[in-house]
């Protein structure tokens, strides 16, 4: 390979890991922010439409999270392949990695979404959508029919996050954002679509990524890895990889929802609804608070990645330990601050006269629940070192013992067997992310001991 030809983000992959995983981490953390916040926006705007509009985009949601688990899953797939090959020097590898993602991609999109059009309408009534089947549906089949762009833009991110290129990412992560923000007032209430208004902003966001993506990757070809018609896609060796990754880090996605499922019933068991009105308030701070640790998780998939790939072992140490460290010194900032501006944040989600009642006790929750922060980051990084050397079934396996087996059980046990109700099962949720961290952490210690002590 022409190593005169490489691109910043691929000389940045190759050097020294610490500096790598901060200048990819920073991109990303402004990107996830502001994707976030679109979210929040989104749903206010939405709200305005009236309790049916909300209630019948909340019906689509779970859907939607399975594909954006799916997109995600196969962004992540992308990452750590195309990564690999960068660092084994094979960038026709790279090349044909990209487009076996992107041809799987739109495969997959055109499936899912004959699938979830045809039984939209049966789907809602089974989820018990009731009067708001109809809204339901109108936003739904919208959503179902930009599952190519779902895919295909993650997929992009992903490419994009391979070779080392997190600024493109943040670039069209943080415009997507922001142009949604601009639309979604415009179409559903200027244009007077309604809910409608809501998807066709996501549509059109999407379509200007892709747009943007297929420029830089189609005729700009600007990037380290282009997307062309003339690459042999025959070996298959190279979409075998990016699905050993990209469907366990999909169901990694699923996990957390069976997760909300599960504290949910158990806070109806122990106390009200109430309780789960709180949970449901306090895990979205909590959600937001960790964004920086999921930014520098996906840089650690590419960093990780580019070393195994040119076989520089001796890298992974490095790059496990200051990632961990890293987030937990980010993580302990953020925990302070929430601890000290708990009473604030619950007012977010409880100015109403109706949620006033909520305020002390999502402020109870935010208070315990910072301590859960710092663990997360050495369960998180831990996967993702998993995730940049191809073993995916280790990184899911790992997050259902940290997820499931640690805290849905160290919830179930404080909570209902013990009898601390819904304050037990906070802290069964601490005491399990605490036990899923330590255990990743001493994984990933003793593979990359075995891998040293082996090659």
């Amino acid at each position: 390979m022409d190593h005169e030809s490489d691109t910043t983000g691929v000389t940045l992959l190759k050097g020294d890991p610490k500096i790598a995983i901060i200048k990819l981490s920073i991109p990303m953390i402004v990107a996830m922010l502001l994707m976030s916040t679109y979210n929040l926006v989104n749903a206010i705007w939405v709200a305005g439409l009236g309790a049916d509009a909300l209630a019948a985009v909340g019906f689509i949601t779970p859907l939607f999270m399975i594909l954006i688990g799916l997109a995600n899953g196969l962004g992540a797939g992308a990452t750590s392949v195309i990564s690999r090959r960068i660092g084994a020097g094979d960038r026709n590898g790279a090349h044909a990695t990209a487009v076996q993602a992107v041809l799987l991609s739109i495969a997959i999109s055109i499936v899912i979404s004959l699938l979830l059009i045809t039984f939209s309408r049966p789907l809602m009534i089974l989820f018990g959508a009731g009067n708001t089947v109809d809204l339901a549906v109108e936003y739904g089949n919208i959503v179902f029919a930009g599952t190519i762009l779902i895919l295909f833009t993650n997929v992009g991110y992903g490419i994009l996050r391979g070779e080392g290129d997190t600024k493109r990412t943040m670039y069209v992560m943080g415009a997507a954002s922001i142009i949604n923000i601009v639309l979604d007032p415009i179409f559903i209430y200027y244009m007077n679509w309604g809910i409608a208004g809501a998807a066709w902003g996501m549509i059109v966001s999407l379509v200007l990524i892709a747009s943007v993506q297929i420029y830089w990757f189609c005729i700009k070809k600007d990037t380290y890895i282009t997307l062309s018609k003339h690459v042999d896609i025959r070996e298959t060796r190279h979409i075998k990889d990016v699905l050993a990754i990209g469907l366990p880090a999909s169901c990694e996605f699923f996990l957390m929802a069976i997760l909300a499922v599960f504290i949910n019933i158990l806070l109806v068991m122990v106390a009200n609804t109430d309780a789960v009105a709180v949970y449901t308030a306090g895990w979205r701070v909590i959600m937001f608070a960790i964004i920086p640790l999921v930014a520098i998780s996906t840089s650690v998939v590419a960093v990780t990645g580019a070393a195994f790939g040119g076989r520089h072992f001796e890298k992974f140490p490095v790059i496990h330990n200051f990632s961990v460290f890293l987030g937990i010194v980010i993580a302990t900032i953020i925990a302070i601050l929430t601890w000290l501006f708990a009473d604030q944040i619950s007012y977010i989600f409880s100015y109403s006269a109706e949620g006033a009642h909520l305020a002390p006790s999502i402020a109870a929750f935010l208070a315990t629940m910072c301590i859960f922060y710092p663990f997360v980051s050495p369960g998180i990084m831990s996967s993702s070192v998993f995730q940049g050397t191809g073993r995916g079934l280790s990184s899911l396996l790992l997050n259902v013992l940290r997820e499931i087996v640690f805290m849905a059980s160290a919830a179930y046990l404080l909570g209902v067997v013990l009898g601390y109700g819904e304050h037990g099962i906070w802290w069964g949720l601490i005491i399990g992310d605490i036990l899923g961290g330590i255990t990743g952490y001493v994984w990933v210690r003793f593979y990359i001991s075995r891998i040293i002590r082996y090659t």
